[in-house]
């Protein structure tokens, strides 16, 4: 024990409770009581953080693939990928498909746009269904694989029409399961089955029982504050844009129906209004073990059609801001890109700044 410590604890010991040890501040040497972080969050930051160590726990039990034990190759003992056995092993359904002309990051005069990219094995587009205009119960048929995005992709069919049409899996979707789309309201077949069902009237439990389901599109005023919704449109009547990342989700927050807006809380953190007649999914997207593959070398890197990524210390200064120089020097200069946006600097400023954004993501 410290000279200066033992002098304290002896002057102060008829003061000195059990309840007061728990905060020690070194600046003004008085002893307080710690305040529970948890007392000052809201119910649904609550439930969000209990979602979230749900998902990290119960990524300790995914199955994995590897070939570290019993491989000698870096290739293969780097290489890492979760297994799913619930998803199609064959192709995709070609009527549903479209081909894919790669450009390999260029423009229409030749010009390189995107870095990184080109080669890659030949692939098809996916026709993924953004909008799920269609009213009426569609059956899973299967779960498949998609090369174009993160998460999986699900084969329904229209009870009625027997059209087929790929959605965005949701977590947990799996084949024999029904979605529905209310983006149109609650048919009328809907509503009088509820009233047979229950005397005449229409219990507000049950209809929530009934529609507030996985996979099922909704519009965003028809969903209860705190639901967890991906695949979030940004236009009323227009296509799902937001959140549709592999183990992405947001949350309903609040509603203002005098502004006919809604406030979700996105996977960044950022909070934003959305107009209450927009459409949202509820549920995850699926392949939420998508951050655990490990690709183990640059070959699987670019059957996947990405090339190599260069420095900007290995450039010339005229190709880079962090080129030139003898050895590996960047002039003491801030990390930026190779156009001059600096790290960490934000893009929109004055009258460029989203005016639908309540809270930005890097606020604490």
């Amino acid at each position: 024990m410290l000279p200066w410590t033992r002098k304290y604890l002896v002057s102060h010991a008829k003061t000195f409770t059990p309840a007061s040890l728990f905060r020690f501040s070194s600046t003004s040497s008085n002893f307080s009581l710690a305040e529970s972080k948890n007392d000052e969050l809201t119910d649904l930051e609550k439930k969000d953080q209990l979602y979230r160590r749900q998902r990290k726990l119960a990524m300790t039990n995914v199955e994995i693939k590897s070939y570290a034990r019993g491989h000698l190759m870096p290739g293969s003992t780097h290489f890492k990928k979760p297994v799913h056995h619930h998803l199609h092993k064959g192709g995709p359904v070609r009527e549903l498909t479209v081909a894919k002309r790669k450009t390999a990051g260029r423009n229409n005069t030749g010009k390189i746009t995107i870095r990184g990219r080109g080669g890659g094995h030949k692939q098809r587009v996916r026709l993924v269904d953004s909008h799920r205009l269609a009213p009426g119960k569609q059956t899973v048929v299967r779960i498949e694989y998609d090369p174009n995005r993160s998460g999986h992709i699900a084969l329904v069919q229209h009870a009625e029409t027997g059209d087929l049409s790929y959605i965005l899996a949701a977590s947990g979707l799996r084949e024999g399961d029904v979605v529905e789309s209310f983006r149109a309201g609650l048919p009328a077949d809907f509503l009088q089955e509820m009233k047979e069902t229950n005397n005449g009237d229409i219990d507000e439990a049950l209809l929530s029982s009934r529609i507030m389901q996985r996979g099922n599109c909704l519009p965003l005023h028809m969903l209860p504050v705190g639901s967890i919704i991906h695949n979030i449109g940004l236009h009323p009547g227009g296509r799902g844009q937001l959140v549709k990342a592999a183990g992405t989700f947001a949350r309903l927050l609040s509603k203002h129906p005098e502004e006919k807006k809604v406030v979700i809380k996105l996977s960044s953190g950022e909070h934003r209004y959305v107009h209450m007649n927009c459409h949202a999914t509820l549920g995850v997207v699926s392949n939420k073990e998508h951050q655990a593959i490990s690709w183990g070398k640059a070959g699987r890197s670019r059957h996947r059609g990405k090339r190599p990524m260069v420095r900007g210390v290995a450039m010339n200064a005229f190709d880079h801001p962090h080129g030139g120089g003898r050895g590996k020097s960047k002039s003491n200069k801030v990390s930026q890109s190779m156009w001059g946006i600096k790290k960490f600097a934000k893009t929109r400023k004055h009258k460029h700044v989203n005016k639908m954004k309540v809270k930005d993501r890097r606020d604490t």
